[in-house]
């Protein structure tokens, strides 16, 4: 089987009715971005945070997969696909697919914060103040912020530089270091970028642009991904 490497941003989630990030004035959910999305925030104002955080999560229970997350669980079958994913939610998991690595961490799972590497699955949707590590340490949500490093950021550039299609959806390329994937792929590949915005992307050979949104352009994307079988 080919290797397809799919990298997913906030576009595939906002069809299932999950917010993105951040709109245009620089607010989340009403909040300044980097008073819930950075250590500082977190540190001047933690129970603000964690209150956001489960906000977020009860917001996903109320969602489910759409069109496109299931459309890429079903081409498990043709090809060996490997999902990087900017979003935090678990919707591409629900849908079936296997493989996702989540750049910038996940929203049902939360860390200590003393020990990073001490990460849990939440029960329930609620992390309060006061919720502790076995450090006896507070757990914050397992969230890449702002200032932070990308765990996994080796790990998905190590895949994308072994696949053998990409194909990018529902994301600006704007936020780095996870918009810089792409230029890991061999530059003789076939790659299909997916988004209402598509563009050419400078450096980026051989990338085809299917200006739609995710659910409805993913039938557009399989027809050519079946043509490379």
């Amino acid at each position: 089987m080919k290797n397809l490497v799919v990298l997913t941003g906030a576009g595939i989630s906002a069809e299932s009715g999950l917010k993105t990030f951040r709109d245009a004035n620089g607010l989340w959910e009403g909040h300044d971005v980097m008073s819930v999305a950075s250590p500082e925030g977190f540190r001047a104002n933690p129970e603000l945070v964690l209150e956001f955080y489960n906000q977020r999560r009860r917001q996903l229970l109320e969602v489910k997969p759409n069109s496109a997350h299931f459309a890429l669980a079903t081409l498990e079958k043709q090809y060996k696909v490997s999902i990087i994913t900017q979003n935090v939610d678990d919707l591409h998991e629900r849908a079936g697919s296997e493989q996702v690595i989540h750049l910038h961490g996940e929203l049902k799972k939360v860390r200590s914060a003393k020990d990073e590497s001490l990460v849990y699955l939440l029960n329930g949707w609620e992390l309060k103040w006061g919720d502790v590590c076995e450090l006896g340490s507070q757990l914050r949500p397992h969230i890449v912020w702002f200032g932070e490093a990308v765990p996994m950021m080796n790990r998905a550039a190590d895949i994308m530089q072994k696949a053998d299609i990409v194909a990018v959806i529902g994301t600006s390329l704007q936020v780095y270091p996870a918009a810089g994937l792409i230029h890991y792929a061999a530059s003789d590949i076939k790659k299909y970028y997916l988004d209402p915005k598509a563009a050419t992307i400078l450096g980026v050979t051989n990338l085809y642009c299917i200006k739609e949104k995710a659910a409805s352009g993913i039938e557009t994307l399989k027809t050519q991904l079946f043509q490379l079988l």
